[in-house]
C-alpha cells in the first residue's frame, strides 16, 4: 500500500481499514514500513467505520512515537520508526466474550456481520481451552443505544477500568510497546492504518498469527 497524497496538510491524510473488525477469533494485524517516506506520517490502529482522530479510535504514529487515543493530543508512548520495522497491533479480549459459534454476532455488533463472522473463523480456529459460549451481555449497554450515545460514553469513560473494556496493544519488531484499556466502540474496531507524507509505502498482514 503506498500515500497518494500530496501530504501538504492535516487535510491530506490518506488511510485504509479492513472490511472486518478484530474479534477473539482474529484479533492482531501487522504493517510493515517498506518506505517511510518524506516524514514517516504512518500511524497503525484500530478504529470505528469512520476513522482519524475521532472518538472511539486509537493509533501509535511512527514519526513520533505517540499514542492517539479518540483526539489528535498524543502521549509519548515508544519509540520513533523507519523503514523495515514491523508494528502490530492487536485486541486481548476479556475472556466472557469466549468464542461464539460461527455464524453468531459479537456483542458489540450492531447489524447481522456472519458472513463476515464466518471468513475470520475459518482464518484462525479457537483452540480447545478458550470454546466456550459467551456470557449474556448487559443489552442496556450494547444493543439499545444510539451511535450517539455509545460515542459519548466511549469518551467519558475512556480512563475507566470496566468490565466491557478491552486491552489493546502495540508491537514493534515483535516486542510488546505498552497497553491501553479502551472501551469497545459499537461495532467494533477495525485494523486501520494512516499515511500523510510523500511515497510512503507499507505492506499489511491482516493474519500474521495463522501462518
Amino acid at each position: 500500500m503506498q500515500y497518494a497524497g500530496i501530504g501538504k496538510s492535516i487535510h491530506d491524510n490518506g488511510f485504509a481499514q479492513s472490511n472486518v473488525p478484530l474479534t477473539p477469533l482474529n484479533h492482531y494485524f501487522e504493517i510493515t514500513i517498506l518506505d517511510p517516506g518524506e516524514s514517516c506520517y504512518i500511524a497503525i490502529g484500530l478504529a470505528r467505520k469512520n476513522p482519524g482522530w475521532c472518538r472511539g479510535s486509537i493509533a501509535y504514529h511512527a514519526d513520533d512515537g505517540k499514542i492517539f487515543i479518540g483526539g489528535g493530543v498524543g502521549t509519548p508512548f515508544g519509540p520513533r520508526c523507519s523503514i523495515r520495522d514491523v508494528l502490530g497491533c492487536g485486541i486481548m479480549f476479556p475472556v466472557k466474550y469466549g468464542d461464539l459459534p460461527v455464524g453468531s454476532s459479537w456483542p458489540w455488533e450492531t447489524e447481522d456481520t456472519s458472513t463476515s463472522t464466518s471468513k475470520v473463523a475459518k482464518s484462525r480456529l479457537p483452540s480447545s481451552r478458550h470454546r466456550r459460549r459467551v456470557r449474556e451481555y448487559n443489552i442496556d449497554n450494547f444493543g439499545e443505544m444510539s451511535s450517539e450515545s455509545e460515542d459519548d460514553i466511549w469518551w467519558n469513560n475512556r480512563n475507566q477500568v470496566c468490565e466491557d473494556k478491552v486491552q489493546v496493544f502495540f508491537m514493534r519488531n515483535r516486542k510488546l510497546l505498552g497497553i491501553k484499556e479502551v472501551r469497545i466502540p459499537k461495532g467494533g474496531f477495525y485494523p486501520t492504518i494512516g499515511m500523510m507524507s510523500t511515497n510512503e509505502r507499507v505492506s499489511v498482514d491482516l493474519h500474521p498469527l495463522t501462518g
